[in-house]
């Protein structure tokens, strides 16, 4: 069993996440920034579902894991509250 953990927006992802996770919540963390909201006491909040990681910002928006298969390699996707239809991939 794997237990979740929250972080503050900004600050250093946990080291269990893996490295395609991490550099999606660094992409979700500039792309906010730059568009200049204000993210003041924002959270990451990490579950484990099934032994994948789930990470879900305060606004809403999910970065989800699918690990490396005979489909292709691992990779990360990031869901925006605002759209839900709208997915980035790593």
């Amino acid at each position: 069993m794997q237990l979740g953990t929250r972080w503050t927006f900004g600050q250093e992802a946990p080291a269990s996440l893996p490295s395609v996770v991490t550099e999606a919540v660094r992409s979700v963390e500039a792309e906010v920034t730059a568009g200049g909201s204000d993210a003041t006491g924002w959270r990451w909040t990490l579950t484990w579902l099934e032994g994948k990681p789930v990470v879900e910002l305060n606004d809403g928006t999910t970065v989800t894991y699918q690990p490396a298969s005979a489909l292709g390699p691992e990779s990360a996707t990031i869901r925006s509250a605002d759209d839900q239809d709208d997915e980035g991939a790593f």
